[in-house]
């Protein structure tokens, strides 16, 4: 795996070490999550965050662990580090760093005083809502080190005041058990009381949203560390809270192994790979519904469309087959009109979508493609042929093959339907109604899928036989724009007439198994000169009507920009397999990719980035497509 390592010089300095955020995570879709410099930079952060009934409702338990350490001089020093809501950072624990590693994707901090080197390691136990934070005195010593413990019991999408109650903390063998609803649990338990007003985050702030919360201090645990390889272990945990879970040293020891495995199964081929390998590990997760994928951390949950584009990358290029056909057949079940649900973070199952259904034709295509699982095939036909039954004649939100020309049309008043979906003050940003050219490059690639599915389960493949080739065949007639060149319209027949808006949706039609067009080299280059940067492509050419550069500031702002110039680096994939397709190679994006593994979420790849120089990250630190889309491609 590629080595992600800070010395002191980025660790001590805040605008850099804060930057830079990690992320452990338990396979339910709870997390622990903070910066390298250790300062509490989002509401998100935390070293217990705990799962709910899905993945995406969850609470923010154990908020800091601030080490305290008493040297024999009888100086105390604190390693915490806080900003509070006057902008004031006290303690400034990050100044003793002298090191930060990622080591098998878990993270290790290194602080110094003077001969006194002492290390925390954190892990979390797979399965189950449980972090292990280890602290190990390297060299130096005897050293007295207390253990504070800030604690919440809060949505992590909110905050929690002082204002509100007291948060409830009994004292309990070993520790104590916060609100009922986690335990911690480590050497000499202290109980406190008091709450800590005013934490700042820093990055909220930058986001428009409510930047400060109070924290509770529940308690402290104490140890002395005598020699060196001494240490003190904390545990905290969710769920059953009856029942211990093993020891910090051997949960971080298992987490370790664990990731050793994932890595090696994904039987990698370069640094690159592994790295991404272990970095899908943080976005398939279990729920009670069977496997499922969160879209990003720290705040999505599951999202249909996202989980389909990202299925080759996590499941089957990571040697996931049999959970990947679990989840296959669990969404397979939610279909209604022909439509794939869209569960969406609300924890609600909303059918809202124009292309998730069509990704999941190709993820079931590309299952069986590389598995060669015709069993899988033959369960799924029938409940294929009814999406393409279904959009034959219309489903929700105007969905449907157009009678005249075979394609796929979409819109209703106030609905994004496309991966496009932004919408402000209720209104989308970008409705792209009509016909747009990655939907249709994905109905004609279903339609596809279905065929060859039928024919290697030896059944009957119903309308799609009829429908495939009228849709390939307008495509063709349709879609390039009338100056030639080989670029694509973006949207056809939309309720102004045609648009030609250079956006990278046109990738699609030459990228996919089916696609309906052989790409051409000059439009590549077009595509790739105004909308290339080096965490993606624009979704929108700089110059055109409506471009935003800068994906940044309120809720409103940025939703603005998400798809009218700001950066993805999911597309990275469909654009490196056009090129592959015309047998050139790419690999000079994917080393650009390549460079931001250590930049912003470690070891993972952003959501998004700023279209306009330098093209800083933005969104969650780690998202699932981006991470499954470049694995993906650098396996071609």
């Amino acid at each position: 795996m590629h080595r992600i390592a800070f010395g002191s010089q980025v660790c001590g300095r805040l605008d850099e070490g804060a930057a830079r955020e990690w992320l452990v995570t338990d396979g339910l879709g709870g997390y622990a999550m903070g910066t390298v410099s250790g300062l509490r930079t989002r509401r998100y952060h935390g070293l217990l965050v705990v799962a709910g009934a899905t993945p995406a409702a969850r609470q923010l338990g154990l908020a800091s662990l601030d080490a305290v350490v008493t040297l024999a001089s009888g100086a105390v020093v604190r390693l915490g580090t806080h900003e509070w809501a006057d902008g004031a950072v006290s303690p400034e624990g990050h100044r003793f760093l002298s090191g930060f590693e990622l080591v098998d994707g878990l993270p290790r901090w290194r602080w110094r005083i003077g001969d006194v080197v002492l290390e925390r390691e954190i892990a979390m136990a797979y399965g189950r809502s449980n972090v292990a934070v280890v602290h190990r005195l390297l060299t130096g010593g005897p050293v007295s080190l207390r253990l504070e413990a800030l604690c919440t019991w809060r949505d992590v999408h909110g905050e929690r005041t002082a204002g509100s109650t007291v948060p409830v903390v009994t004292e309990v063998d070993g520790g104590c058990l916060v609100e009922g609803a986690y335990r911690l649990r480590g050497p000499d338990f202290r109980g406190a009381g008091q709450w800590f007003r005013g934490v700042r985050h820093r990055e909220e702030a930058a986001r428009g949203l409510t930047p400060t919360e109070d924290l509770w201090y529940a308690g402290s645990f104490h140890a002395e560390l005598r020699q060196a390889g001494a240490t003190a272990c904390v545990s905290a945990w969710a769920g059953d809270l009856g029942v211990v879970p093993e020891p910090a040293d051997q949960v971080v020891a298992a987490a370790r192994t664990r990731n050793r495995a994932v890595v090696a199964a994904a039987e990698p081929a370069d640094e690159a790979q592994a790295t991404l390998a272990l970095a899908a590990d943080a976005f398939v997760v279990r729920t009670a519904a069977g496997p499922d994928v969160v879209a990003g951390y720290p705040w999505f949950g599951a999202w249909s469309r996202d989980t389909m584009i990202s299925y080759e990358g996590l499941f089957l290029a990571t040697g996931r087959e049999s959970p990947g056909r679990s989840l296959l057949q669990g969404y397979a079940a939610t279909l209604s009109q022909g439509m794939l649900a869209n569960t969406a973070d609300t924890g609600t199952v909303e059918y809202n979508t124009v292309d998730g259904t069509l990704w999941f034709l190709h993820a079931v295509g590309r299952h069986v493609a590389l598995t060669g699982d015709t069993d899988l095939a033959a369960e799924l036909l029938p409940a294929l042929r009814g999406i393409v039954d279904a959009h034959l004649a219309g489903t929700r939100y105007g969905i449907g093959a157009d009678p005249a020309d075979g394609l796929l049309r979409q819109g209703a008043p106030g609905a994004a339907l496309t991966w496009m979906d932004a919408r402000v003050d209720g209104v989308p940003v970008t409705p792209r109604a009509g016909k747009p050219v990655e939907v249709n490059a994905l109905w004609i690639n279903g339609l596809a899928m279905v065929i060859k599915l039928a024919w290697q389960a030896r059944a009957d493949a119903g309308a799609a036989v009829r429908a495939h080739p009228a849709a390939l065949t307008s495509f063709a007639k349709r879609f390039p724009e009338p100056a030639g060149a080989g670029l694509l319209q973006d949207v056809v027949d939309g309720p102004s007439g045609d648009d030609s808006t250079l956006r990278p949706n046109q990738l699609l039609a030459w990228s996919l198994p089916y696609a309906p067009l052989r790409p051409e080299p000059a439009a590549l280059q077009t595509i790739g000169a105004a909308l290339m940067t080096p965490l993606g492509l624009r979704s929108q050419a700089p110059g055109s009507p409506g471009y935003r550069g800068r994906h940044r500031g309120t809720p409103a702002e940025r939703d603005s920009a998400y798809h009218t110039g700001t950066a993805w680096p999911w597309l990275i994939g469909p654009y490196v397999t056009a090129w592959n397709r015309l047998g050139v190679s790419a690999e000079q994006t994917l080393s650009d990719a390549d460079g931001h593994l250590g930049e912003y979420g470690l070891g993972s790849v952003s959501e998004t980035a700023d279209g306009d120089a330098p093209h800083g990250a933005t969104g969650c630190p780690f998202q699932a497509w981006s991470v499954a889309e470049l694995l993906r491609a650098r396996r071609l």
